[in-house]
């Protein structure tokens, strides 16, 4: 099976995580494993990347984090996305509609 270049869809990796975050706090291990199922296995994102993005998003003020204790005791940490975060996906989305667009001038499908 093919997959995703991280490379390819670096640029994104905000507006994945912050798609998850839209409707309810989660957690890296859960956010990771629903990018897992929704691509069908296609994209993987690395440890090292997801926890470097929820720095970076929280650092912008796109999200906050507090601890939670988990059903087994240990402690887990939530993140949630803010007021700002919102404003910030919906850009990225709007982003990808334009970045789609002119991509789509460039890539021939089959023998055309």
């Amino acid at each position: 099976m093919q997959t995703i270049s991280s490379d390819v869809i670096r640029g994104y990796n905000d507006t994945i995580i912050l798609f998850f975050l839209k409707n309810e706090p989660s957690y890296g291990y859960e956010i990771s494993k629903n990018i897992r199922s929704i691509s069908e296995e296609k994209y993987l994102i690395k440890e090292t990347t997801l926890y470097s993005a929820f720095t970076r998003l929280e650092k912008n003020g796109y999200i906050s984090s507090f601890s939670r204790e988990a059903e087994n005791g240990k402690k887990r940490t939530y993140y949630q996305i803010t007021d700002e975060g919102r404003k910030y996906y919906q850009e990225k989305c709007e982003e990808w509609q334009l970045t789609k667009e002119v991509i789509e001038n460039f890539i021939e499908m089959g023998n055309e």
